[in-house]
């Protein structure tokens, strides 16, 4: 069984992209399941279910990142993708936190990006990007050919050795590439493990301290002249 991650910020078109791989993985005679892991809400899982009739399983993260989600349940979701003796599981991450990669070794890591987000934005996504196997454009069709080709640029300063893949998400133009990128990926072993180093620290906020101010928290903590902070890699 194949494995894809598909992450990248609120908007990009996410689901859009993966639609259209749905649809030509089926019209080859590929069983697909899929995962959606978001914090809070998602009907995604539920929408591809009816329209294609695959089996579908949704995880909110709540208090966890969703990468961190990822991790945990990510295990249980191969075990579950074989029992419905699927050929591909592809898992969709919200990947809000942007200090870590939802990716595995062993699995294709897809990272998808909207041209229109601002030139700069491949510079902000850390190992969401740079970690990733194939980054994908989408609304290519709303910018001009010179945003393109900056936006491009600035995908190969984080990560050079990332494959660019533009598509137009709205209509599955440039899906087949994406397709192929799947298949030519080597099957899901039975343990696998996290692409790259989570961060180094716990966030005293994030279990549960409300005090304001960085004298009242331990761990990593930042105070308003201290820029310096972990950058994973």
């Amino acid at each position: 069984m194949k494995l894809a991650i598909c992450a990248g910020p609120a908007t990009t078109g996410k689901t859009a992209v993966l639609r259209h791989i749905i649809r030509k993985l089926q019209d080859s005679g590929q069983r697909v399941a899929f995962l959606k892991i978001d914090v809070q809400y998602a009907e995604e899982d539920e929408q591809f279910a009816r329209e294609f009739g695959i089996p579908t399983r949704k995880v909110y993260s709540g208090e966890l990142c969703p990468d961190h989600c990822n991790v945990m349940v990510l295990g249980d979701a191969l075990q579950w993708a074989r029992k419905a003796e699927s050929d591909v599981l592809l898992v969709e991450t919200a990947g809000l936190c942007l200090r870590c990669s939802p990716y595995v070794d062993g699995g294709l890591g897809l990272i998808v990006l909207e041209a229109t987000s601002g030139m700069n934005l491949p510079l902000k996504v850390g190992p969401m990007l740079s970690l990733a196997d194939v980054a994908v454009v989408t609304k290519i069709d709303r910018v001009s050919q010179a945003e393109r080709e900056v936006f491009r640029a600035r995908i190969q300063d984080v990560a050079p050795g990332v494959r660019i893949r533009e598509v137009n998400a709205l209509y599955g133009i440039g899906i087949d590439p994406l397709v192929d990128h799947i298949r030519a990926q080597a099957d899901a072993e039975e343990s696998m493990l996290l692409r790259g180093n989570p961060p180094v620290g716990t966030c005293t906020i994030c279990v549960g301290k409300k005090e304001i101010g960085w004298q009242s928290h331990f761990g990593v903590v930042r105070a308003l002249d201290n820029q310096t902070f972990y950058r994973g890699e």
